[in-house]
């Protein structure tokens, strides 16, 4: 009996699929600095409401990070290749560590990595296939909760249960809107002009019009 060893045409249309190519390294990286340099604003521009929300109930901040988790959420709905939303979102927490932030370089780069991580394991659950409104935000909602998880450890240890509830569900809410659903409304805006006709979301998008 002849047994085959040739990898079957849909095997190898998935590994094709789930490949990086140089384009998509590359762009991947532009994501990733390009959010880099959102941090680095938002770095400083969070300051001015956070000092609104913590007196007014403290753990409220939690709306605040959003702006902080929105990379690698990006970079896979754009990308679609599994380790593009750890990719994008640690790239970018590297471009503000380089440059100077207060919560100190190693510290800036792991909270990249944890967020990104958050994110990349809701676009696993669903096997790298689904890529629509409600995952992205819960994508969102993932990066948001390792993320806070991570701060709840590092900054806010000894935090009481009211601190830590308030903080969480601010902060996914945050994540799931601005992280989510902002980046998947980007995505759809940027594969709308034909300039993502390279990627599979770019393509999808073009044959949904």
């Amino acid at each position: 009996m002849h047994v085959s060893t040739s990898t079957s045409p849909r095997g190898a249309a998935t590994a094709d699929r789930f490949r990086w190519r140089v384009v998509d390294i590359v762009v991947a990286s532009v994501i990733g600095v390009a959010s880099g340099l959102i941090f680095l604003f938002w770095n400083v521009a969070y300051i001015g409401p956070k000092s609104l929300l913590e007196p007014l109930l403290p753990g409220l901040q939690g709306l605040l990070d959003g702006p902080w988790l929105f990379a690698g959420v990006l970079g896979a709905l754009i990308i679609r290749k599994p380790g593009a939303a750890v990719y994008t979102e640690t790239l970018a927490a590297v471009v503000s560590a380089l440059v100077g932030n207060s919560w100190g370089g190693f510290l800036t780069i792991e909270a990249g990595l944890v967020q990104g991580l958050g994110a990349e394991l809701v676009f696993l659950i669903f096997l790298y296939a689904r890529w629509s409104l409600p995952i992205a935000m819960l994508a969102g909602v993932g990066a948001a909760l390792a993320g806070g998880i991570n701060n709840l450890v590092l900054w806010y240890a000894g935090a009481d249960t009211a601190f830590t509830v308030i903080y969480l569900v601010s902060t996914a809410i945050s994540g799931a809107l601005i992280a989510g659903a902002l980046s998947w409304l980007l995505a759809r805006g940027l594969a709308a002009t034909g300039a993502l006709d390279r990627f599979a979301s770019g393509r999808a998008a073009r044959v949904r019009v």
